[in-house]
């Protein structure tokens, strides 16, 4: 009876496994080989990152392609042959420096590439660099594969931009999106173009890397607001951020308008999110999966409040190096021959042992790892001691690679935002009370008081982001801002082209040209300037600086070394 009764149950547990929808494979089956009514491959096991690496490689490229699009788009009027600070300039100074020879000593000054290439044709070399760029970005963005000999190339391309670009490429991301290219090289095979290389696992050292700069980017920065500004302490900061953020978008003067008690939460959130949370990646899997994801939520909040170039983009970068396939599995579709059921196999393969030997050049990947996090290790000492010290200074490089940072954003919160407004006349006399004076457009910063904030973010305009600094400073701390007028005052196709508005496009250039320094404060939501349409309303400050004619520029420019802008028309030679 007892017997029978074995065999009796068998078809009974056979009809209630079929009806939960599960396959009956024979005793000793894993349970990871069970499907669900679709024939979809169940859950994957946690503690592999074979998609983690597919999604980093993609979010990088995605990154990578934005930034060689802007250098494609603005190089030319930034820094080349004709540029508002030509790098071949630059780099003649560098040789002059040391001694007229591009040894080590200059390499090392500024590695880049353009040493070795010809300088007579500078805006072909940077139109070269950032369209390979841009290729090679792109094919990674949308195939999800790569190879350590094609994103080493993407690092150093992009290298040789940013060592040349001076005062455009001065911002603390282009060391970011150094830093996470460099770390990216490591995560692929040498010389296989696979999305799942069954060769090369992705390395715990690597995934490790990129937790690291996380925790680093949002503890600096945390640590940055803390010590920097009193508004952070007393959380009022949000009161001006919105409004006084370098390009702020049309969310940005709605959330300005919020309650007090609303920006009180948003700064002590982003106090909790950027001295609390980091700590959360030592804590385990889960700890360390709700780190990726609040760190997440809060980049894409930021995103729709402000046009911070690829910043938070990129910061997204790491975040994704906190999540392994089991939490990933969700973003690929399930079905068989798809990623997701390969990865899947590849985790059976491990479970049952069923993968081959490991070759020698496994053991070589290995050694290669685990001296990438002693360099990390060792060039990690200088950014502990400025994250642990009360003067800690932020966005700084401690050699000329780049490879380990500290970052930092909002030390400092301005009250105020100022604007300086360029203006231009056709009038033979600045000075005549009947002098008309128009202004022209940026592509992005605020301007004509009915002119709607823009939408931009991830592009970068590099010039409205350093009119922004000039705001705070002086003419003779910006140079370029000079040079930027003396072409403007010539009507050059290539400087017009950095801005939205030419007042004198199609016509003969101004006679004079003056910067006005302005004070800018969002308009009142329904209040009489809003029902008028203007989304700004503001105050002159003062001269930044006084009416500029060609003759004025030229000893200017002559010591600078920059060609002297020619205009089309006779009002030139009626100047002179």
């Amino acid at each position: 009876m007892r017997t029978d009764g074995q065999v009796m149950a068998a078809p009974g547990e056979q009809l209630r496994r079929r009806k939960a929808g599960v396959t009956d494979v024979g005793p000793g089956a894993s349970p990871a080989r069970e499907h669900d009514p679709a024939g979809c491959p169940a859950r994957l096991h946690p503690g592999t990152f074979w998609l983690t690496r597919v999604v980093l490689l993609r979010a990088l490229a995605f990154v990578y392609s934005v930034a060689f699009l802007v250098a494609f788009w603005q190089n030319k009027q930034l820094i080349g042959d004709r540029g508002l600070l030509p790098c071949r300039l630059y780099l003649r100074r560098l040789r002059q420096h040391f001694r007229g020879r591009v040894g080590w000593d200059a390499v090392s000054a500024a590695p880049t590439l353009l040493w070795l290439l010809d300088w007579s044709h500078m805006d072909a070399n940077l139109d070269a660099l950032a369209l390979l760029g841009l290729a090679l970005s792109s094919f990674v963005l949308l195939s999800g594969c790569a190879n350590m000999l094609l994103m080493a190339i993407l690092w150093v391309l992009y290298t040789s931009l940013v060592n040349v670009g001076q005062a455009w490429y001065s911002f603390g991301w282009e060391s970011q999106l150094l830093e996470t290219g460099f770390l990216a090289i490591f995560l692929c095979p040498l010389w296989t173009l696979s999305r799942l290389p069954r060769w090369t696992p992705t390395s715990r050292i690597v995934l490790w890397g990129f937790r690291w700069l996380i925790f680093r980017i949002m503890l600096g920065a945390g640590l940055i607001k803390i010590r920097g500004d009193r508004c952070w302490w007393d959380l009022t900061c949000m009161d001006y951020h919105y409004e006084t953020q370098p390009v702020p978008n049309p969310a940005a003067y709605f959330l300005h308008q919020s309650p007090w008690w609303v920006h009180r939460f948003e700064t002590l959130s982003n106090h909790f999110l950027e001295l609390v949370v980091p700590f959360f990646i030592f804590l385990g899997r889960r700890m360390c999966a709700l780190h990726g994801a609040l760190q997440l939520l809060f980049q894409a909040i930021l995103i729709l409040s402000g046009n911070l170039s690829f910043l938070n983009w990129l910061t997204m970068v790491p975040s994704f190096a906190c999540f392994d396939d089991a939490t990933l599995g969700f973003l690929f579709p399930s079905g068989p021959g798809g990623l997701k059921a390969r990865v899947l196999q590849l985790q059976e393969d491990s479970v049952h042992g069923a993968q081959p030997p490991p070759k020698r050049s496994c053991v070589v990947r290995r050694v290669v790892h685990l001296a990438l996090g002693l360099l990390l290790a060792w060039l990690s000492v200088p950014v502990v001691v400025n994250l642990l010290s009360p003067s800690q200074v932020m966005n700084t490089s401690f050699h000329p690679l780049r490879i380990v940072n500290t970052y930092g954003a909002f030390g400092s919160i301005t009250r105020e935002r100022t604007e300086v407004v360029l203006q231009g006349t056709a009038s033979p006399n600045a000075s005549a009370p009947d002098a008309e004076w128009q202004e022209y457009e940026f592509k992005c910063k605020p301007g004509g008081l009915w002119r709607r904030p823009c939408l931009l973010s991830p592009y970068h305009h590099r010039l409205d982001w350093l009119m922004w600094f000039a705001a705070f400073q002086t003419y003779e701390q910006n140079e370029w801002i000079l040079h930027l007028a003396g072409k403007l005052l010539a009507n050059d196709a290539e400087a017009a082209s950095l801005l939205a508005l030419n007042p004198f496009a199609g016509r003969p250039p101004p006679r004079w040209l003056r910067g006005e320094h302005f004070r800018y404060k969002f308009s009142r939501l329904a209040g009489r300037h809003a029902s008028d349409g203007k989304w700004w309303i503001r105050k002159r400050i003062g001269p930044y600086f006084p009416p500029v004619g060609l003759q004025d520029l030229r000893d200017y420019f002559r010591e600078r070394g920059w060609p002297l802008p020619q205009p089309d028309s006779g009002a030139w030679a009626a100047e002179k």
